[in-house]
Order: structure tokens, then C-alpha cells, then sequence
């Protein structure tokens, strides 16, 4: 169900000055400018907020590296477009300008639901102006019936200017802002064609900043420099600051009943760092103590561990030390045999399966993995195909499906945990394990993390 209200005895806040930074399509450099923005104004003294719209894990992963606070999502498919105001109230609390980073095109959203999840929408309820980040390769006055279009479009957006990027020289660059001029936008800046700012990216996108650690606190110092070089960050911020304005209720995650602390052991590191904060605060609030560790390299779940979280991220691409990790793979298992509660997502489906790539992982479901060369992704509308400790049977969930494996199942154990709208089995339940390669955002079901809780608790008082 989308929209777990969390707000309760809060009082309205003011919205901070913020803006969006959108693109006409995918690759335009969106990611390049919004993470320059955010480092730059940073370091011009700002405590900035960064977001990003949609389901994205890796672009926040840059975004708390160049602002120094958590990267956040803003998703109004995933979390019901009443949460989205309280999610950005709750994110940007103490900060002084926001920064937003798009997804896809300004107007592209959930397939066939119009406006629904789209950069375009999200502005429009946050009040916020939109930075139109466009590749200028290729453009000259042309330049202008492009942003023409994109002005028009739709009345109700407002917008701060246009940053270009990849700009061939400073000829280029006064035919741009000529361009702007006639299509009636104001010209913010632009970005030479320069391959030493480019972000490295693979199959899921950006390589996350985690695993890039020197190399990406190097590239976001020299696209911050690039930025504070090149485009106009005092008109940046005049143009934040006349946001619509707007005050909302900052969302906060409910509390759990009071009990005793339990441990919740948290997957993190290269192989598994897809987490939304918002899951991890709510968790917290639920009464969980999270206990990070890294499968890579750590050989024993967290001492005193009730639950475990086994988030997405990259397993495929570390199959091999996994596989080299068998005591912590027996842990795991023996740690779901005896019956303690399990969340999995997507790459954590993969860790509990049997084989991934030709290599062993913790056999807890009759599942093996490959690597395809095509990706599954969506969102999707979902329904819970059987009882679990954390959903009811015929309970309905919205999330979001990205990944290239291509999975075979050997036998019958467990159940499918969601019916996907077209009809589609997907996921496992067993005993209290729930594994599938949906990912949910659990702000908008704040009882996923209570019921977790839950479920480690009931197990230790019973053991």
C-alpha cells in the first residue's frame, strides 16, 4: 500500500530554497552538473540537501560524497505523491538550498501513467525551478527550438535556466547562449567537452562512489571546479531562493513498540549498497540497533545478530570472494535454517541462492543466477502470494525491478512471495525468509520495518 503517513504531532516547516536539475533525455550529463552544483555551492559555504528523483541507489552514493549528508530519494511512483513533500521536509532539515536531480527526460515517468514519477511532477510539488542540463553537441541555434519546446510544454513548471554540457569551444558556447536568449531562458553556464569529469559507469549505471573511493572524491573535485569556473552559481542561487514558497509537515518514521534493542545485522559494502536512508531510519525507529558488516571480507554475521538485511548492489561482480567466504555462507544459512528473520532484495536474493555465476553462494533457496545482457526494469505493481512474517496474502506494494540475472529454480521449496500485475510469480518465502528482486522504498510501508523487528524479537524470547 503506497503512502505510509509518519508525521504525526510535527509541526510545518518552510520549505529551504531549492531547485531541480533535469535533463531532455537520459545522458545529457545530469548526474555531472547536479553533483558540481551541489560540491560547489558546498564549498562556497552552503549546507546543501541533495536528492534525487526515482529509484536510483548510485547517484545519491555521489551526492552524499560531494554534500557530506545522506543522499535521498524522492519517488512519488514508489511512495504515493502525498509522501513526497514530507520525505523532502524530513531530508533537508537544517540545510540552506536543496539541489534535486532528475531521472530520464524532464517528462518521463512511470510508463503509460502520464506525468506520474517524472522529474516534471516532482518539481511541481516541491514548488522548486528547474535547471535544464542539455548536451550541446551538435547544437547551435537549434538550441533554441529544443528549450522552446521544453518551456512550453507544460505552463506550470518553472525554470532557472539552462546549464549546456560537453561544449566544443567559446564560439560554441556564445552560439548557445544566444539560443537561450531567443527561447526567452536564462543562460546559467556551460561545461567544455571534457572527458576528466566524466562519471565511469557499467551495467546498473554510474559505478557507485563507494567503490570508486580516491577516484570519485578526485572527479567531484574537478567537476566542483569546473562548475565554480564555469557556471553562474550566484544566479544558481537567486533562482533557488525564489521558489515557490511552500511549507509541509517533515515525514518521521513511526516508533515500534518499546522492547528490548535488537540487533539487525546490515549488509553493506560494494556487493551490497543499495539501502534508502529512509528504510535504515525506519528500522531504527522500529527499535533495531544496525550492525553493518561487509560479506566480502567479514567471516561472521554480527554477534548477537536477530534479523539480518540483505540489500541490492553488485554480488555478480564479486561472485568469486563470496564464494571464497564459506564461513559466513554456512552462517547465513544455518542463521535461516534456524528460522531468524531474513529481507532480501535483488542481490541479496542472488547471496541466498545457490550458484551465481558458476559459484557457490549460501544455498538458503533453490535458485541458481547468470548474468544476462539485457536488463529487467520497471516499476511494478505488486501483490504478496503467500504469508510472511512481514506481508499479508493479497497485500499490495508498489517497487521497482533493475537487474540482469536470469535465475533457474531446482525444486519446490518455499513460495513465491509477489504476484506482479501481469500475472508474473516472482520472489521466495521461506519460513521467515522474504527474497525477490523487487525493492521497495519503505516509507511507504513503515510496517515492513516494525514487523522485522518484530519477528527477531519473537524469536529471541521464544529461544
Amino acid at each position: 500500500m503506497v503512502g505510509g503517513a509518519a508525521s504525526a504531532g510535527k509541526s510545518p516547516v518552510r520549505l529551504p530554497p531549492r531547485l531541480v536539475v533535469a535533463a531532455p533525455h537520459s545522458g545529457a550529463g545530469k548526474t555531472t552538473v547536479a553533483v558540481g552544483l551541489i560540491a560547489a555551492l558546498r564549498a562556497s559555504g552552503y549546507k546543501v540537501a541533495p536528492f534525487k528523483v526515482g529509484p536510483d541507489y548510485i547517484d545519491p552514493s555521489f551526492h552524499r560524497l560531494a554534500s557530506g549528508r545522506p543522499g535521498r530519494n524522492l519517488d512519488p511512483f514508489l511512495c504515493g505523491e502525498e509522501l513526497v513533500t514530507a520525505l523532502f521536509a524530513h531530508g533537508a532539515q537544517g540545510a540552506e538550498i536543496a539541489v534535486i536531480e532528475g531521472v530520464m527526460g524532464l517528462f518521463d515517468g512511470a510508463a503509460g501513467r502520464g506525468e506520474v514519477g517524472s522529474t516534471a511532477q516532482v518539481a511541481k510539488l516541491l514548488g522548486a525551478p528547474v535547471v535544464l542540463v542539455v548536451d550541446g553537441r551538435g547544437l547551435a541555434r537549434s538550441a533554441a527550438a529544443l528549450l522552446h519546446g521544453f518551456r512550453t510544454f507544460d505552463p506550470s513548471l518553472s525554470f532557472a535556466g539552462v546549464v549546456f554540457n560537453r561544449v566544443g569551444s567559446d564560439r560554441h558556447r556564445a552560439l548557445l547562449e544566444e539560443a537561450c536568449a531567443e527561447a526567452g531562458l536564462p543562460f546559467l553556464g556551460a561545461l567544455p567537452r571534457d572527458g576528466g569529469v566524466a562519471l565511469p559507469d557499467r551495467h546498473l549505471g554510474l559505478v557507485p562512489a563507494q567503490e570508486l573511493s580516491l577516484r570519485a572524491q578526485e572527479a567531484i573535485e574537478r567537476v566542483c571546479a569546473l562548475v565554480r569556473e564555469r557556471v553562474d552559481l550566484a544566479r544558481v542561487v537567486a533562482a533557488a531562493a525564489a521558489a515557490e514558497p511552500r511549507t509541509a509537515v517533515p515525514w518521521q518514521p513511526p516508533k515500534g513498540p518499546p522492547h528490548k534493542a535488537i540487533q539487525v545485522a546490515v549488509a553493506v559494502g560494494p556487493a551490497f549498497s543499495f539501502h534508502y536512508q529512509e528504510n535504515l531510519e525506519l528500522l531504527e525507529a522500529a527499535g533495531a540497533e544496525l550492525c553493518p558488516f561487509d560479506p566480502l571480507c567479514e567471516e561472521r554475521l554480527p554477534a548477537g545478530a536477530g534479523a539480518l538485511l540483505l540489500a541490492g548492489g553488485f554480488p555478480e561482480l564479486h561472485a568469486q570472494t563470496l564464494a571464497e567466504n564459506s564461513r559466513l555462507r554456512e552462517e547465513v544459512a544455518a542463521f535461516a535454517k534456524q528460522g531468524a528473520p531474513i529481507i532480501a532484495e535483488c542481490g541479496g536474493l542472488l547471496f541466498l541462492g545457490r550458484e551465481l555465476s558458476g559459484q557457490r553462494m549460501c544455498g538458503v533457496l533453490p535458485l541458481s543466477a547468470t548474468l544476462g545482457d539485457r536488463p529487467v526494469l520497471g516499476y511494478r505493481e505488486a501483490t504478496a502470494a503467500a504469508d510472511s512474517p512481514y506481508f499479508r496474502s493479497g497485500e499490495t506494494v508498489r517497487g521497482h525491478e533493475f537487474h540482469y540475472a536470469r535465475t533457474t529454480s531446482e525444486g519446490e521449496e518455499g513460495r513465491p512471495a509477489w504476484r506482479f500485475a501481469d500475472g508474473r510469480l516472482e520472489g521466495f518465502v521461506k519460513g521467515s525468509v522474504h527474497a525477490s528482486f523487487l525493492h521497495l522504498h519503505w516509507a511507504a510501508l513503515p510496517q515492513l520495518a516494525v514487523a522485522l523487528v518484530e519477528a527477531a524479537q519473537a524469536r529471541c524470547s521464544w529461544s
